[in-house]
């Protein structure tokens, strides 16, 4: 079978969530190709992908990736009604309403792998037998092995997102040694889908990944788990084993506040072995706020970590959830403030300023007694809801414009930074001078659980 491999978004990252599955439909036998909307065209060199293919699978990893997946699908059907389509990956059920029948075929949430291969086996067979899960739409927690992925199908990594430091770019690989989360937060889609479990890479699979991610020019590696330490033995291996082999690689991963401030003794190590900036959910500076979405750290915890990792010259790239049914003009402000307090505006993409809560389908949220929420949105993923003041709503959209802006015409981010201030009412000199020029970055700015910009909608 012909199968058309699809990402719309992954972050400004080469995507690894067609590329290995690729690999295990081609060990299958089947013919397959991979398409990145966000850097390649439907149609390009006189060769039509969608044309070519008899079956096409949507990745879905996040709530950006799922938002254009959902038009770009819209237009597959359109174009080839008949066209067998999947949506895979963490975002894949929600909205099911919306989008099985009218949309999708099929629907795999989770460990997607084997039942995708199941879905494209089914499709050649006289008599398909049921799908996994005894449905169309399923929710895979079954331990899997994964071959190494087929980056040969995907755009060179030139495509994508560089390192930054100072004036030097490197090209950056992604891998993941972990999928899943051991945490709960309230507000975060992996529960929903995973409940608290994890699943492991094997570390074969990720060194093999890496070797040719290096070959293909990698200086530095994205370590994309929603948290790199929910299994530290496994992680720490994993780094361990890649460093042996590429002494020169660096990279970064994302680490929940509280594994960072329970794994105090792992980070000089962490920094002998190329880590060289932490992303860490830090989210809100109110407390109740932390409380609600049961992240489980305080805001001393916060400042406590950024400052142990700077112990150990590792930078914290702090995300935010600035803007709640509970926030308040002065806890955007708070948080602004803290940001400058903790020499962190080098550090915060400016899109974290305007980060609005999202409620998906089945989101641990939903069972608080103090969430008012207006009507459930298929079409934008989740549930309507409103600030009880309605100047905190206006500020959060005059932030967003702020920081797409800021994103398309790469303004600096001190500049950005002096903006937010001017919107939320500090005085911009709390900015301070900032170091840019000096802290590892990625060249990609935007963010998982942001809206897509309007030039991700022309794509």
């Amino acid at each position: 079978m012909r199968v058309l491999l699809v990402s719309t978004y992954e972050l400004g990252h080469q995507p690894l969530h067609v590329a290995s599955p690729a690999a295990a439909l081609s060990a299958a036998g089947h013919e397959v190709r991979c398409l990145d909307l966000a850097v390649q065209p439907w149609v390009g060199d006189d060769d039509d992908a969608l044309a070519w293919a008899e079956a096409v699978g949507f990745s879905v990893p996040m709530h950006t990736a799922m938002r254009l997946a959902l038009a770009a699908a819209r237009l597959v059907r359109a174009r080839r009604p008949g066209i067998p389509i999947c949506l895979y990956g963490l975002y894949a059920q929600v909205s099911a309403e919306l989008t099985l029948g009218a949309i999708a075929d099929r629907v795999i949430a989770g460990e997607y792998e084997p039942a995708l291969l199941d879905w494209v086996h089914g499709l050649t067979t006289t008599s398909p037998g049921p799908a996994a899960g005894d449905g169309p739409l399923s929710v895979e927690l079954g331990r899997s092995s994964f071959s190494v992925p087929a980056r040969h199908l995907l755009p060179p990594l030139e495509r994508y997102a560089r390192l930054l430091i100072g004036d030097e770019r490197r090209l950056v690989g992604y891998v993941e040694a972990t999928h899943g989360c051991s945490h709960r937060c309230g507000h975060c889609p992996v529960p929903v889908v995973y409940d608290g479990r994890t699943r492991a890479v094997e570390g074969q699979v990720v060194l093999a990944d890496v070797q040719q991610l290096v070959a293909s020019g990698a200086q530095h590696l994205t370590y994309g788990d929603p948290d790199f330490l929910n299994r530290p033995a496994h992680a720490l291996g994993v780094a361990r084993a890649v460093h042996d082999a590429f002494p020169g690689l660096t990279f970064d991963a994302t680490v929940k506040v509280t594994h960072i401030l329970r794994h105090e003794s792992i980070w000089a190590e962490m920094a002998q072995i190329g880590c060289l900036f932490v992303v860490s959910a830090f989210e809100s500076v109110d407390e109740a706020t932390l409380v609600r979405l049961g992240k489980g750290h305080t805001v001393a915890d916060a400042a406590r970590a950024v400052g142990l990792l700077r112990e150990h010259g590792i930078e914290i790239r702090p995300s935010w959830l600035p803007f709640t049914p509970w926030t308040t003009h002065a806890q955007v402000a708070d948080l602004v403030g803290f940001v400058a307090a903790h020499d962190l505006v080098p550090n915060v993409d400016p899109v974290h300023y305007s980060i609005r809560l999202l409620i998906p389908d089945g989101s641990l949220l939903l069972r608080r007694p103090d969430l008012n929420l207006d009507t459930y949105d298929a079409g934008a993923l989740g549930w309507a809801w409103h600030n009880p003041d309605p100047s905190v709503d206006a500020l959060q959209v005059e932030l967003a414009e702020i920081a797409e802006v800021a994103a398309a015409s790469g303004e600096p981010v001190e500049d950005t930074f002096g903006r937010v201030c001017e919107a939320v009412g500090i005085r911009p000199a709390l900015a301070g001078p900032g170091a840019a020029a000096g802290r590892p970055r990625l060249s990609e700015a935007w963010f998982c659980c942001a809206e897509p910009t309007a030039s991700q909608w022309r794509s």
